[in-house]
């Protein structure tokens, strides 16, 4: 099944030992200067295709980074494992400073062809910890607008049944599902979770096809962890919660919000690291983090009108402490189940 081979890379990884930030190092890496007269060049490497939302958001960051930033960037979408070094070779060999993406499906292999060009800067989606000297490491730490999604989800379905739609079970998408069904659980402590992995990240169909069986199950208010799900709700018509990006237009009537990955505070760092010539091999997963802006909620959009004022409050208020720091999200990468 495509891009499944994330699974055998993630699955058993302990992530408890990434959360901490390496301290940010001043010292350049051997070789890495950055004249200042010429565009940075930068490249990224995708395993799935560029649609697939978690690639994607890396993808828009990037393109924006190019027009605000002033970099010249170029991409290659699904590469496979066999070809993960060879791509690597080529874009270093081709001059770019700064290369990104997806290794979860390569990391053995990337960080064996990073080591052979210490001149080049690696940021890859991993799920493992940074490697000195040049490869540093990032994810998609989105649990906290997750949480608050599920705030919305427990206050809005009468049923007393959610669900989620996912990829696999994995700390990645483990940790979103669970914020989900504890923001749901925090507003109505007997609601009830639905949940499934269609064992792939982009298989519309069978994720809309699990979402189908949910509903009929007696969910009404749905997490579409992947693509597929919402065209699914928008048919029973149901309430969706989104994930990764702001997608309302895929059905304005029923997708009321959803956690929004900001890849560019990410990349923005990385870049201006690159430019000093002090990139050093770090994690950057809290630039992912909504105190940093690289998380948010979805705009309400036709739902700013509809969504009850309480409900609205509630988040706002939620969302406030989380910002000051005077609430912290629970990390819980274990695999949810259904009740």
């Amino acid at each position: 099944m495509e891009n499944d081979h994330r699974k055998t890379q993630r699955a058993g990884l302990s992530r408890r030992n990434v959360l901490e930030l390496g301290a940010l190092g001043l010292a350049a890496l051997p070789g890495m200067a950055f004249a200042k007269d010429k565009k940075l060049k930068v490249a990224a490497i995708f395993a799935t295709p560029i649609e697939e939302p978690w690639d994607n958001q890396i993808h828009v960051a990037l393109q924006k980074a190019e027009k605000e930033l002033g970099i010249e960037y170029k991409w290659s979408e699904k590469v496979q494992t066999a070809d993960f070094s060879r791509v690597m070779r080529e874009y270093a060999q081709g001059g770019y400073q700064l290369v990104l993406g997806d290794a979860f499906a390569a990391e053995r292999e990337s960080r064996r062809t990073a080591k052979q060009f210490p001149k080049t800067a690696w940021l890859f989606g991993s799920g493992a910890g940074p490697a000195e000297p040049n490869f540093g490491v990032f994810d998609n730490w989105i649990h906290e607008p997750a949480y608050l999604s599920g705030l919305i989800a427990g206050k809005m379905s009468k049923s007393g049944t959610v669900g989620a739609v996912a990829a696999m079970g994995i700390p990645e998408v483990n940790r979103l599902v669970n914020a989900f069904f504890a923001g749901a659980k925090e507003v109505n402590p007997n609601v009830k979770r639905k949940v499934a992995f269609i064992g792939s990240f982009f298989d519309p169909p069978k994720a809309k096809e699990a979402a189908i069986a949910q509903i009929d199950a007696g969910v009404d208010v749905i997490y579409a962890e992947r693509f597929g799900v919402i065209e699914a709700a928008v048919e029973k018509k149901i309430y969706a919660i989104s994930n990764m990006s702001d997608q309302s237009s895929l059905g304005p009537d029923t997708v009321i919000t959803g956690p929004v990955w900001n890849m560019y505070p990410t990349v923005e760092q990385a870049i201006k690291l690159v430019k000093a010539g002090v990139f050093t091999a770090q994690d950057y997963g809290d630039f992912s983090r909504m105190a940093k802006g690289g998380s948010d909620l979805a705009p309400y959009h036709k739902f700013d009108k509809t969504l009850p004022a309480e409900v609205k409050d509630l988040v706002a208020k939620k969302k406030a402490e989380i910002l000051e720091g005077n609430f912290r999200v629970d990390v819980d990468e274990n695999t949810p189940v259904s009740d």
